[in-house]
């Protein structure tokens, strides 16, 4: 009860009990724990390319996310991501196969769910490869890369001065979807990050911010236009 009482002063004294609400709103609504399987093989989906790999992804994907949901546990328990992408690239159709995958847990193979992924797999490649929304390429580091370098020094710089840690401001796949569009769905462009460190972004790959070294520490000056 003391921790939290010091918590909450201090989040008063600072000003942020905003952040704690929106927090909380989210972490306390329905929705936020709402997941379609069908739409699980997004949040992996930007390592893959090939209309085969990407099939398997789909069905391996949904398959994870209904049985998580059934055993009320999280979906990494069921299969870690690197185990769906492994699966994924390699399209295993045999128990053998499926077992030499590094990501694969001895004996996980010849256990019903690994029967289970076998039938994914075979229902993927089933699948008319025309039918396969294979995701678009993005721009890529050759063109965004600088931004989402100098967005990195500017998360890092606001971090530092905020007395908050980067990775609760924002990742670095928001970053690169920041550098990409001023409209990415992420959540360091809505509420109090928006405020703290989106706009900010904003600013800065427009050219409407800039960084700059003061006695070894990165500072910001906004950019008034000539």
């Amino acid at each position: 009860m003391k921790v939290y009482e010091a918590l909450l002063a201090q989040l008063q004294n600072n000003g942020r009990l905003e952040w704690l609400a929106e927090e909380m709103a989210i972490l306390t609504s329905p929705e936020t724990y709402q997941a379609d399987p069908d739409n699980a093989w997004r949040r992996l989906a930007g390592r893959l390319r090939k209309p085969r790999e990407v099939a398997v992804l789909m069905e391996v994907a949904a398959w994870r996310e209904r049985e998580a949901q059934a055993r009320d546990v999280p979906r990494g328990r069921m299969l870690k991501d690197d185990a769906v992408i492994d699966i994924a690239t390699s399209a295993p159709r045999s128990v053998e196969a499926l077992g030499r995958l590094r990501t694969i847990p001895n004996g996980f193979e010849r256990s019903r769910t690994g029967g289970e992924i076998l039938d994914a797999v075979e229902r993927a490649l089933a699948r008319d490869p025309a039918t396969i929304p294979v995701p678009e390429r993005s721009r890529g580091r050759s063109n965004t890369g600088s931004v989402v370098d100098l967005l990195k020094v500017l998360l890092k710089a606001v971090a530092e001065q905020e007395g908050v840690a980067p990775k609760i401001i924002a990742t670095v796949e928001e970053l690169e979807a920041i550098a990409d569009s001023d409209d990415a769905d992420v959540p360091s462009l809505r509420g109090w990050r928006r405020k703290l460190f989106g706009e900010k972004a904003l600013a800065l790959k427009n050219g409407q911010l800039g960084l700059v070294l003061e006695r070894g520490r990165v500072k910001l000056r906004e950019i008034t236009p000539a």
